[in-house]
């Protein structure tokens, strides 16, 4: 049992780095590629919008959400105010 244990484990923490991996990704049908460096792989986040008649009721939870880019070469933040997907490569 161990084996097998030992076995999840290490095919887990494979399949978690390639996740969390920087991707090359798509806006619109688009490829991303970076405006300062042209570099194509990116981290995924969100960050919020939020808007002054929302954050001062204390209601910031409410505001919309962006998709960010960041490059993992440059480290230049990209905005989206649109769906984004990963590209499979």
């Amino acid at each position: 049992m161990a084996n097998g244990a030992k076995r999840f484990f290490k095919i887990f923490s494979k399949n978690m780095k390639e996740l969390t991996a920087a991707a090359p990704y798509q806006v619109n049908g688009l490829r991303v590629i970076c405006v300062h460096c042209q570099y194509d792989k990116f981290d995924h986040g969100y960050a919020q919008l939020n808007t002054a008649l929302l954050s001062f009721l204390n209601l910031d939870f409410a505001n919309r959400s962006a998709n960010i880019l960041t490059c993992d070469r440059c480290g230049y933040v990209h905005w989206f105010n649109k769906d984004i997907k990963k590209v499979r490569t």
